[in-house]
């Protein structure tokens, strides 16, 4: 009998932005077949549940080193203009598939690999095809969930351990030089839909935005990050609210724009109808909170550092601020350049909020893959994964 388990993988690095927490779960990590990076090959398969192993990695043993010649220079003529239907817009700091630059690069146009852009003038542009992570050391912690045996199989898929926890994006959110990319410059961000927001969310919406295994991963965050008989203001809040039971002592108050879900919404102790894109300015009293979260809602914004603002007034010295985005939105609500972003980038351009309002630090980012969605999940028959999850969180330093 072969021996395999299901292991969640924490990549942890640290930018000069932030400190960094990529957590992948794979369900079925074969001990006899797949490729586990430095020592994990020999001391997992006698880990119990529950117990984990943490090994650090410096650059260049899991992800190729970072390298000047992988800076690529080229006519900005040599571009394949994006499919979107304005163009290919180039930014510095962004990230692009490959395949946008195929001819310079070697590649093919459907290659999605995410190169990084870092600078472009009116003839040339300048890519870095270095892996995001090619700068930085890594800690990686492997957390054994449970055992399993399984007769032996002749064939089948190998995988590099390295490989899987490493692709699809971290690095991405945090800027490699100087460049970075920025939104704050632009506000008020437009959106595709500008139907005026108390028009478009007059009718209640009692859904779920996340499949219940995320819930409960947005639930376990703000549970750590939260402490009991505290107040917390819930931003852009609805029908439901994600503070675990741990908080039931916490005074919840719930801002947002449907008074019939605020209503409805058991966990909360009071609740404010407020539209912040009409009026970023929030009528509660000065450092009022030990803590505001934002789940899911912060694509929505068009003057997100005035509403960072009014969030560092209200809270208390060191107090938190917790914001979760997912892959999922009320489409032409958001704001414009939200769906061309990797979702990385997403998590990055929140984090470049904090940075450039000013009033946050202690900046950290956790990201949370690859776990599998309920079997009674409406959508389990088309989506075997739960909802991907990407947290910023960061303390008022006033």
């Amino acid at each position: 009998m072969r021996q395999r388990a299901a292991i969640e993988f924490s990549l942890c690095w640290n930018s000069r932005q932030a400190t960094h927490n990529d957590r992948y779960y794979m369900e079925k990590v074969d001990f006899w077949r797949d490729i586990l990076p430095g020592s994990m090959g020999d001391v997992l398969p006698e880990t119990d549940p529950g117990d984990s192993h943490t090994e650090i990695f410096t650059p260049g043993c899991l992800v190729p080193a970072y390298v000047d010649k992988k800076l690529v220079t080229c006519s900005r003529s040599a571009i394949t203009p994006g499919q979107d239907r304005n163009g290919l817009v180039l930014e510095p700091g962004r990230y692009y598939p490959k395949g946008y630059f195929w001819k310079p690069l070697g590649s093919f146009p459907v290659d999605q690999t995410p190169v990084r852009l870092t600078h472009i003038d009116d003839s040339s542009l300048v890519i870095d095809t270095n892996h995001p992570l090619s700068r930085y050391p890594l800690e990686v912690r492997a957390l054994v969930h449970q055992r399993s045996s399984i007769a032996a199989q002749r064939g089948g898929a190998l995988n590099d351990i390295a490989e899987h926890i490493t692709a699809g994006g971290p690095g991405m959110q945090a800027s490699q030089d100087e460049v970075r990319y920025s939104l704050s410059a632009g506000a008020p961000l437009r959106r595709e839909d500008e139907t005026d927001d108390s028009l478009y969310y007059r009718t209640p919406r009692p859904v779920h935005h996340l499949d219940a295994a995320a819930r409960r991963h947005v639930r376990s965050l703000y549970g750590r990050l939260c402490t009991p008989r505290t107040r917390i203001l819930d931003l852009m809040s609805s029908w439901e609210s994600h503070i675990p039971d741990s908080l039931h002592s916490c005074h919840v108050e719930g801002l947002g724009l449907n008074e019939q879900e605020l209503l409805a919404n058991k966990r909360l102790s009071g609740y404010l109808v407020h539209d912040l894109n009409k009026d970023p300015r929030i009528p509660l009293a000065d450092s009022s909170f030990d803590a505001v979260v934002c789940t899911v809602s912060i694509e929505y914004l068009c003057r997100p550092l005035e509403v960072l603002s009014e969030i560092a007034r209200l809270l208390v010295p060191g107090g938190i601020l917790a914001i979760t985005i997912s892959e999922r939105w009320f489409p032409g609500k958001q704001i414009r350049e939200w769906a061309d972003l990797h979702p990385f980038e997403r998590q990055g351009v929140v984090m470049n909020y904090l940075l450039d309002q000013g009033s946050f630090g202690n900046i950290q980012t956790e990201s949370i893959r690859g776990y599998p969605r309920p079997a009674e999940d409406k959508y389990s028959d088309r989506m075997s994964k739960s909802d991907s999850l990407y947290f910023i969180w960061a303390a008022c330093l006033k």
